[in-house]
């Protein structure tokens, strides 16, 4: 009774395990029990080393990304353009996606946020040389229209999803570089206004408009974070609607996509540029509640182009419902809230760039899911942007696990301080 009374005095007393007492103990090991026994010595935290909800969520959205592709693209061979096509050819080519997006992603977990907060300039300025060279002929490929991959043999890379990584640790880099003149223009707002201007005419070039606005949320959202002047911040917002804007009214083929996006039942649009949104619409009223069942998808028998990626929503709304795209909803809340969380508690840790890092990377995953489900839904009119983690695209697949595996580590350093230990 004397080794139990022990034990429970030295839990639950004024040096007891919880939460906010854990960085005290860092004690693991055979030696744990015996400490105890002893009344002397750290004990194990109930802190864990990682955040295993953050992964199994990401996993979660992985595994239906990966369901949804094969369903999307199964029937894709019995049309002409992919005939010579195995009805298996994409889920394959996913699953290849997932093997090395889950490779990068240990590598990243793996490397300390010290080393990307040094490496962020040159990665920056390497994956602008990328942009540069999709562009080139010969040496980037088009499809549809669209400039915006390398060939590597087997592959195509995407620089514009490159981009939205290096963008990220470099906008939190350089609000840490310049914070003292965060509230200059001169010194603090305009090099980097310039950066991304200079992003985003090459992304315009491809063209990827979807890309640009990812690009210009998480750069914007970062300085705000980071403490940018308030009317600077103002005056970027308003910069940033009026360039849109007037992106929009220069290119007839824009202005008409938006003319299809507020009347998209019009005959005229509903068989040109509202064609997609019509059939995503009917996807989802096909879809109900419940949905028709995993696999009875009747507009992914090529009558919805891009079911497998920038539409797999439409696909996932038709055969699982309105509960199936609510619940991908709550997923990606969750990724965002906690991916704001991390942050905060990196900032309160001391660790400027981390949290800003964290932040981003919560900003970058819900703009581009907000964007890429309120086309679906007809909130905002057609962009080239894919559902992250969940739709087909290798380059997409590994930069989002890349992504995901920083904000991890950001936790986990969080973790080995709060711990009281080092990183």
């Amino acid at each position: 009774m004397s080794l139990i009374a022990r034990m429970w005095d030295r839990l639950s007393g004024p040096q007891g395990l919880t939460e906010t007492n854990a960085a005290t103990y860092s004690g693991s090991g055979a030696g744990g029990l015996s400490d105890i026994v002893n009344g002397v010595g750290p004990i194990r935290s109930n802190l864990r080393e990682y955040d295993q909800a953050l992964l199994w969520v990401t996993i979660a959205l992985l595994g239906l990304g990966l369901v949804m592709v094969y369903s999307a693209s199964i029937a894709m061979p019995d049309s002409p353009k992919y005939a010579s096509y195995r009805d298996y050819h994409f889920l394959v080519r996913h699953i290849i996606s997932l093997v090395t997006g889950l490779a990068g992603a240990a590598i990243g977990f793996r490397t300390p946020v010290k080393v990307w907060e040094k490496m962020a300039p040159k990665l920056f300025l390497a994956t602008l040389v990328l942009l540069i060279i999709v562009l080139v002929p010969h040496l980037g490929k088009g499809v549809n229209g669209a400039r915006r991959w390398i060939p590597l043999g087997i592959t195509n890379m995407q620089p514009s999803e490159i981009m939205k990584l290096a963008v990220t640790i470099y906008a939190a880099n350089y609000t840490v570089r310049k914070q003292q003149y965060m509230h200059s223009i001169g010194k603090g707002f305009l090099p980097m206004a310039i950066a991304v201007g200079l992003v985003g005419a090459l992304l315009l070039l491809e063209p990827d408009m979807g890309a640009f606005m990812v690009v210009a949320a998480i750069a914007m959202g970062v300085l705000f974070l980071g403490g940018v002047n308030g009317k600077l911040f103002g005056g970027l917002v308003m910069t940033a609607v009026g360039t849109f804007s007037l992106l929009v009214w220069a290119s007839p083929w824009r202005r008409e996509r938006i003319f299809a996006y507020l009347d998209p039942w019009q005959e005229q649009y509903a068989q040109g540029k509202a064609y997609q949104l019509t059939h995503s619409l009917i996807a989802f009223g096909r879809g109900e509640w419940f949905g028709v069942g995993l696999g009875g998808s009747v507009e992914k028998l090529n009558y919805l182009p891009e079911a497998h990626t920038d539409f797999i929503l439409a696909v996932i709304g038709e055969e699982l419902g309105f509960v199936g795209v609510l619940i991908v909803i709550l997923l990606f809340y969750w990724i965002v809230r906690r991916a704001f969380e991390i942050g905060r508690q990196a900032l309160a840790l001391d660790r400027t760039f981390a949290g800003l890092v964290a932040q981003g990377i919560g900003i970058w995953i819900g703009v581009q899911a907000f964007i890429n489900m309120g086309v679906n839904l007809g909130l905002l009119p057609t962009k080239g942007l894919t559902l992250p983690l969940v739709s087909y695209g290798g380059s997409g697949i590994l930069l989002n696990c890349v992504a995901i595996s920083l904000l991890m580590r950001v936790d986990y350093e969080n973790r080995v301080l709060m711990r009281g230990g080092k990183v």
